[in-house]
């Protein structure tokens, strides 16, 4: 049985999809962009504040599964431009451990929703 994850501490979904599922041990959690939970407006004036944005949603979806990075085993980013990777990078790296960091893959794609720069979804396990 799966059991859907919902908080009030990171944007609703602006789709049909759940901001995050529990199978078991693992959290699957959908991708997240830079809207300000509170106010859905996003937040974009850099590319540093729109990553912070997104992780600080990640953060609050785990949260709310009594989880923290340190549970995750796999992030996905998509970048619309990939020179914006070693800002992001050095923003995202501060919510990991680099040692035990989880697995993850960096792509740069044509459009994200809502004309973003940077959307992550991942993978926890208790």
């Amino acid at each position: 049985m799966k059991k859907i994850i919902e908080t009030s501490n990171a944007p609703a979904p602006i789709g049909p999809y759940n901001q995050a599922v529990l199978k078991g041990d693992t959290l699957y959690v959908s991708g997240q962009i830079a809207l300000n939970p509170t106010t859905m407006e996003l937040e974009m004036d850099t590319i540093e504040n729109e990553t912070v944005q997104v992780m600080e949603n990640l953060k609050a979806v785990l949260n709310a599964s009594e989880m923290t990075f340190e549970n995750v085993v796999k992030t996905s980013i998509f970048l619309a431009d990939m020179n914006n990777f070693a800002k992001i990078n050095a923003i995202y790296g501060q919510y990991f451990d680099e040692k035990t960091a989880p697995a993850r893959e960096t792509v740069q794609v044509s459009v994200l929703p809502k004309s973003v720069n940077i959307e992550i979804s991942l993978i926890a396990s208790r």
